[in-house]
């Protein structure tokens, strides 16, 4: 091989735009070492988001880009996940032993923010992350239920933090396991932040990459105060295509980015629906939404769900999608979801973070 060789395989792989970060590997750092033998050249890439699975389809895309430029494919591909911690606003303490915290909401329920939720954790985990999941829709949990872990009870080591039941492998707080699942929440505001404040202080999470956070419906007092109190590292917002869930959406969207939290995405839910009886395809809520808004908005449309009876079963069995049917076009859907959301968390980790504007009421 000749001298220039090394050079210029350097420059392509460097060159090269990772789809879920967005960067080159060149802006994220991501080319440890490069090196070559008479077997051929040999790289190493660190990533800031779990890579389990992801190794085959980037070196055939890193293979097919070498090609383009006249040279030839890599003798080995090691790649490695170093997942970097991040926190939105730098004044928040970040939790202790939990690198991110991804908050998934919806401007408004009945979207299946929490399905999304429970399937993005597992896809998470599945990949290799440590991850756990927080259920802080106090009024209606159902978190419990879906994770297959209803009727459990937190325990304690010490008397003072709680162990929380797991969940497929995972660690899973949710006010639902400390009051019955028929008594009605009928709290207000403060009450609400108090016990989600002290579910987080006082849940023995272990050490986590990624805490996802089903935060409650709504952009109301409840939602802004969540954010300004838990240390949020990016939001995921979860939608339907019809007009007016993508009209709360938006107000969603927005008040993360009020108070300075990237907004990793879009997931637009219930779109397409296939008979299971004719095969014939139809739009119920509309087609097109979620990503008419990430345009609008300048975010990532991070994937697109369709209306299926069969993700609403394998939830409420509590062994949702990932777990239960992971060689499914929806469960694949949902690890590309995670890898996409986790991606774009990377790269705001490696952008830093963004300065926060200052909050001003309209009328006052």
């Amino acid at each position: 091989m000749s001298s220039d060789k090394p050079s210029a395989l350097r420059s392509a792989l460097e060159a090269y735009v990772e789809p879920h970060l967005g960067l080159t590997l060149a802006e994220a750092g991501a080319l440890e070492s490069l090196r070559e033998d008479a077997g051929g050249a040999h790289a190493r890439l660190v990533l800031g988001f779990p890579t389990g699975g992801y190794r085959e389809s980037l070196a055939a895309d890193l293979a097919a880009r070498l090609a383009a430029a006249g040279l030839p494919p890599l003798a080995t591909l090691e790649l490695e996940s170093r997942i970097p911690a991040f926190v939105a606003d730098p004044r928040q303490r970040p939790l202790p032993d939990v690198a991110n915290v991804i908050a998934v909401a919806s401007g408004k329920g009945g979207v299946g923010k929490s399905t999304v939720a429970a399937n993005l954790a597992l896809a998470l985990a599945a990949q290799g992350a440590r991850v756990g999941l927080l259920d802080a829709d106090i009024y209606g949990p159902s978190q419990p239920r879906m994770m297959g872990v209803a009727g459990e009870r937190p325990t304690t080591r010490d008397g003072r933090t709680l162990e929380p039941p797991r969940g497929h492998g995972i660690p899973v707080m949710s006010i639902g396991f400390l009051v019955d699942a028929d008594q009605p929440m009928v709290w207000r505001g403060p009450m609400v932040t108090q016990a989600l404040a002290q579910m987080l202080a006082d849940t023995h999470w272990g050490a986590l990459d990624y805490l996802v956070v089903d935060m409650p419906p709504g952009t109301g007092d409840i939602q802004l105060t969540l954010t300004q109190r838990v240390p949020v590292s990016g939001a995921v917002i979860v939608t339907t295509p019809q007009e007016i869930a993508l009209l709360d959406a938006r107000k969603g969207l927005q008040m993360f980015r009020k108070v300075g939290v990237p907004v990793l995405g879009i997931v637009e839910n219930m779109g397409l629906h296939r008979c299971p009886a004719c095969g014939h395809e139809s739009h119920i809520f509309d087609s097109g939404g979620g990503a008419a808004i990430a345009a609008r908005y300048e975010t990532r449309l991070l994937g697109q769900l369709p209306l299926d009876a069969r993700i609403r079963e394998q939830a409420d069995s509590g062994a949702p999608t990932v777990v239960s049917d992971p060689d499914s076009d929806s469960a694949r859907t949902y690890h590309a979801i995670a890898r996409h959301a986790a991606g774009a968390l990377a790269a705001s980790a490696i952008r830093g973070a963004a300065r926060l504007p200052s909050i001003r009421i309209e009328g006052e």
